[in-house]
């Protein structure tokens, strides 16, 4: 009786993967409990569909700033556009 190597070495891989999915998923979900329980000082953290951490970026200071100094020009632009607009006499 011939043992088939390969396709039985296939199946061990797709059932091991399946399998390790599946842990990575329960430990990232004890993991966000810990988090969210305050047992550490990490914060809660978030799980895509796939069961990876979603990891939350930093923003630098200089962006924070580049940030606002544009919000401040866009604003400015529309005061100044709102102003315009209110002072152009109307015609009949």
């Amino acid at each position: 009786m011939p043992v088939i190597v390969m396709a039985t070495l296939r199946k061990a891989v797709r059932e091991l993967e399946a399998e390790k999915t599946l842990i990575e998923r329960h430990l990232t979900a004890v993991r966000g409990l810990l988090g969210s329980l305050g047992g550490t000082k990490s914060r809660a953290v978030r799980v895509d569909s796939l069961g990876r951490p979603r990891r939350r970026r930093r923003m630098t200071g200089e962006a924070r700033g580049a940030i606002s100094r544009r919000m401040k020009a866009y604003w400015a632009k529309r005061k100044a556009a709102a102003a315009k607009q209110k002072a152009a006499p109307r015609r009949k």
